[in-house]
């Protein structure tokens, strides 16, 4: 399992971790209207889901602004940011900010992503921040978790990976 801190805390992630090469664990989260969306609903296109612990603090704001930057330069790819936050304030954020070229989706619920995908911090109800690639046929081709909750993921090698899945 990776080893991930929050704060220089080491903390424990729920799930299985996900690796290159797996097939993609399916999903059920909440979009901001509230309607149930899974990994099906992305079928065909290629997946760059960008994982935070919540929208609304400062990494995680500026790695989904970074990607919704990027996300019209990447082709044939859905950008998805998942976090734990509500999906009102989610919609909320998204609204202020602009955002209009990803998803944002809601774990909050029943915590399916973050359990499937490996990135649940038990201690502290949150996701831990981590980038996947899935290609257009639902395979792992990126994965980053971010040794360091509050740090920053790769974005470039996030970006290639992306462009670089089919």
């Amino acid at each position: 399992m990776a080893n991930v801190t929050f704060h220089q805390d080491p903390v424990t992630l729920v799930g299985k971790e996900v690796k290159v090469g797996d097939k993609a664990p399916d999903f059920k989260v909440l979009s901001n209207d509230l309607n149930s969306v899974s990994l099906g609903d992305y079928d065909g296109k290629v997946k760059l889901i960008s994982v935070v612990p919540s929208i609304d603090t400062g990494v995680c704001a500026e790695q989904t602004k970074r990607f919704n930057d990027e996300a019209d330069k990447i082709g044939n790819v859905k950008v998805l940011t998942v976090s734990m936050d509500l999906p009102f304030a989610q919609k909320r954020w998204v609204n202020k900010h602009e955002i209009n070229s990803l998803d944002t989706l809601s774990d909050h619920r029943d915590a399916n992503f973050g359990q499937n995908y490996g990135v649940l911090i038990e201690e502290l109800r949150l996701l831990a921040r981590s980038i996947f690639v899935v290609d257009s046929n639902n395979n792992i081709t990126y994965v980053e978790y971010v040794s360091e909750v509050s740090n920053h993921p790769d974005y470039d090698a996030a970006l290639d990976a992306a462009k670089k899945a089919e």
